[in-house]
């Protein structure tokens, strides 16, 4: 009787073992499926480790970018076009990992987890994706960033669509430059397949203020009826944080205005590293936002065991901070939509290979970043900033609201000349679009920036204004 009980338990532990072997096979066949579908050795798919075999990637006016024909995946006719929307769409050999051809492979190969590829065999083809961006308006962002590097980035601040993303530098996808990328010795490619956009982090510069201004308006009762004394800089601890110009008396919107260091670092220390860390993790900072199936690169501000003097700085946007594109675009859309933007997206509509067509709902609004009587004030502040900074004339016919940064920069992120600044959207009720324009090494951000994002602007508000 006893034999009889060992041999039974034996079979009851060779049989939990089976089980959780069984258990592990389908929860590594679960999260791993897709990837073991997509290797560069599936010749459903591949040839040479380039994708071939895929569905059509239009833009949202309907302009194909990429789809394959006679075994080879080809691409827009005009190279302008296609080496402006490379980052969105994406290359062939997967290097680029946010662009559509690598982050949503398994959508255009028709891949389930059911059938695997077998759709594929079937149709000839995969799922076609068309994307919220115009390829026209990438294309005009592009040109006007020159011959810098450097990201532009555009959005409906009301339903949250992607219609411009730049990175540059960039290369003619069906004309690869490859030799020169790899033989790279003057950084003519650095960052080359990085989608600056989606994956860049950047000292904000001035642009932060706009972040120091909403913790301010939010935690200093008598911020509007302050003054401050600009002598060209702001002593603090035997140190100083230096300003562009000497302002002389201003109040807090003519030091929105006037972008003044001195001003800004003395609201920042009065505020304190606590209050600067709740707003700015209210905002974002330090969490890893999702568009679509691309994570966006993490923003980040850190005042631990900072002095005032370091806070001062952080407080004008330099210190340890750095933001992504993305990140701050969502942030300045907040602001034009009273305080909460719309989830960023940049597919439009997924066709199966049957026809079934299924679109993007428009309008998931993101959690509260700003509350709304402290984001009209701010609207209200970078309209100031336009009109009594800038000029209305930098921006005709788009009542801008904005604000600029020149960055100072580490020899980590380039050195030399400062990173150039715009953040900024319309009040126009039949344009709500809002713009990120960062120049790496650009010089200022006034000078160099609002050129950039006036041509983008004005490109969207011809194809996109109703």
């Amino acid at each position: 009787m006893k034999t009889l009980f060992h041999r039974a338990w034996v079979l009851y532990l060779i049989a939990l073992i089976f089980l959780c072997g069984v258990g592990i096979l389908s929860y590594t066949f679960l999260t791993n499926a897709d990837s073991w579908a997509m290797k560069r050795s599936n010749r459903h798919i591949f040839k040479s480790g380039n994708l071939v075999t895929a569905g059509t990637i239009t833009d949202e006016s309907g302009v194909v970018l990429a789809e394959s024909s006679d075994g080879k995946r080809t691409y827009h006719k005009s190279k302008d076009i296609r080496t402006a929307t490379l980052h969105i769409v994406g290359d062939a050999q997967g290097y680029i990992a946010s662009g559509v051809q690598t982050s949503y492979n398994g959508v255009l190969t028709g891949y389930n987890l059911i059938d695997g590829v077998y759709g594929l065999k079937k149709y000839g083809k995969g799922s076609d994706i068309q994307l919220t961006v115009n390829a026209e308006l990438c294309a005009t962002a592009y040109n006007a960033l020159g011959n810098n590097k450097g990201t532009v980035g555009v959005y409906n601040y009301k339903t949250g669509e992607i219609v411009c993303v730049v990175s540059k530098p960039s290369y003619d996808i069906q004309n690869k430059p490859t030799e020169n990328i790899n033989n790279d010795t003057k950084g003519v490619y650095d960052g080359v397949y990085l989608n600056r956009f989606f994956s860049g982090v950047y000292t904000p510069g001035s642009t932060f203020k706009v972040i120091t201004s909403a913790c301010a308006i939010d935690n200093i009762a008598n911020i509007d009826s302050q003054t401050f004394k600009c002598t060209g800089e702001y002593s603090v601890d035997g140190n100083s944080v230096k300003c562009m110009s000497v302002h002389g008396s201003i109040n807090f919107e003519q030091a929105l205005n006037q972008s003044c260091n001195s001003a800004f670092a003395r609201i920042a220390i009065e505020l304190g590293s606590e209050k600067l860390n709740a707003t700015t993790a209210q905002l974002g900072f330090g969490k890893r936002y999702k568009v679509g199936n691309v994570t966006l690169a993490r923003s980040s501000f850190d005042l631990t065991g900072a002095s005032d003097l370091e806070i001062g700085w952080a407080g004008v946007g330099q210190h340890k901070t750095r933001v992504n594109p993305c990140h701050m675009m969502m942030i300045i859309g907040a602001i034009a939509n009273g305080g909460s933007s719309p989830q960023p997206y940049f597919i439009k509509s997924v066709t199966s290979p049957t026809g079934n067509r299924s679109e993007t709902k428009s309008g998931v609004m993101l959690e509260q970043m700003i509350n709304p009587a402290t984001a009209d004030k701010l609207a209200d502040m970078l309209r100031s900033n336009v009109k009594n900074s800038y000029g209305d004339g930098k921006f005709p016919s788009l009542e801008m609201c904005g604000k600029t940064g020149t960055a100072e920069v580490s020899s980590e992120e380039g050195g030399a000349a400062p990173h150039a600044w715009f953040v900024g959207f319309s009040q126009k009720e039949n344009f709500p679009y809002a713009i990120v324009v960062v120049v790496e090494n650009g010089g200022g951000g006034s000078s160099v920036a609002i050129p950039v994002a006036n041509k983008t602007m004005q490109k969207t508000a011809q194809l996109f204004a109703k």
